[in-house]
């Protein structure tokens, strides 16, 4: 790293000795990541996001009773405690398929308003195979709050696009977003190139940086709200003016009651995503029987069961 700023780069030493002395973010400063993992990118303006409350991990906090596949990546964050309870290659770059859509959603709620009318241009037109799509077309409009809705919990790519091209001006302007909000809020270890997750060159981000995105994005109601819903119904308009009903259900396997979380804990919500190039990833909000609450994340599971089993078997370990 070159650094003019000599008082920058003591203060930034200072910090990753204190972030190396705790599991968590309790401290007046801690930087997430261990000094062996701290990108270049580190600058002034950054340091008063390492001074929030937040679990921190450098390396891998593992327990024999979980049993994770080689392959995952896998953490489990109490957030009343600011505690890593469980990491397995968290700092491990990986593609996140629709996991990309939480980073997408915090940046809407930040620079949007719920009530803006958004329009389809042609780059709702996806066309990649297996892709999921509502069936917006050129002309069609809806709000952002429907837009999210549509997003999080049916993880519609189209709706992705439609949500970048009017609150970042373009996707490539609202990609741009992306990457300056997840460098503010700490995720230095990931890069978005577009607002849905579909495989793309230069997308990637960490299980680590995962948790410090979703934990950002739950400061807003709303998106709480949203990730807790099994289903939705609305309508919008098409260019012609005729109307577009539209009815989802959730792609949550807890939500949808598909899996069963173990008896004390409660799934608040999260999202999905699959991709070929990502394998199985999924992030929750749970809470124990007082409340607490936690975020899960697993990404790169093998398959839909694997992804399940290994998701409860994290679950399980907040009643260790």
């Amino acid at each position: 790293m070159k650094c003019t700023n000599k008082r920058l780069i003591t203060l930034v030493t200072a910090l990753l000795s204190m972030a190396l002395l705790t599991a968590c973010g309790s401290s007046s400063y801690a930087i997430p990541y261990s000094s062996e993992s701290i990108y270049t990118s580190i600058s002034s303006d950054m340091v008063d996001t390492f001074a929030s409350d937040l679990c921190v991990v450098g390396s891998d906090i593992t327990d024999s009773s979980i049993s994770m596949s080689t392959n995952s990546c896998a953490g489990l964050f109490d957030l009343n405690n600011r505690e890593t309870l469980y990491a397995h290659n968290v700092n491990e770059q990986v593609d996140p398929a629709s996991l990309t859509k939480i980073m997408t959603a915090l940046v809407a709620l930040k620079y949007g308003s719920l009530d803006q009318i958004l329009t389809a241009t042609s780059s709702v037109n996806i066309t990649e195979s297996g892709a999921q799509l509502i069936g917006l077309k050129e002309g069609d409009t809806m709000t952002l709050d429907q837009a999210l809705h549509i997003l999080l919990i049916y993880s519609a790519n189209d709706a992705g696009m439609l949500i970048a091209d009017n609150i970042g001006g373009s996707v490539e302007g609202f990609t741009e977003l992306m990457n300056a909000e997840a460098k503010e809020i700490g995720a230095t270890k990931c890069h978005f190139s577009n607002p849905h997750g579909l495989t793309e060159d230069d997308h990637y981000v960490t299980a680590y940086d995962m948790y410090l995105i979703f934990n950002a994005a739950m400061q807003y109601d709303v998106f709480q709200e949203i990730i807790n819903m099994s289903s939705y119904s609305t309508v919008y308009s098409h260019s012609d003016g005729s109307s577009a009903e539209v009815n989802i259900n959730t792609t949550n396997g807890y939500l949808k009651g598909d899996r069963t979380a173990p008896s004390s804990i409660t799934v608040i919500g999260g999202k999905t995503g699959t991709t070929n190039a990502a394998g199985h990833c999924l992030i929750l909000l749970a809470k124990d029987s007082s409340g607490n609450p936690y975020i899960a994340v697993i990404m790169r599971a093998e398959d839909g069961d694997t992804l399940y089993s290994e998701m409860t078997a994290l679950l399980e370990k907040i009643t260790a």
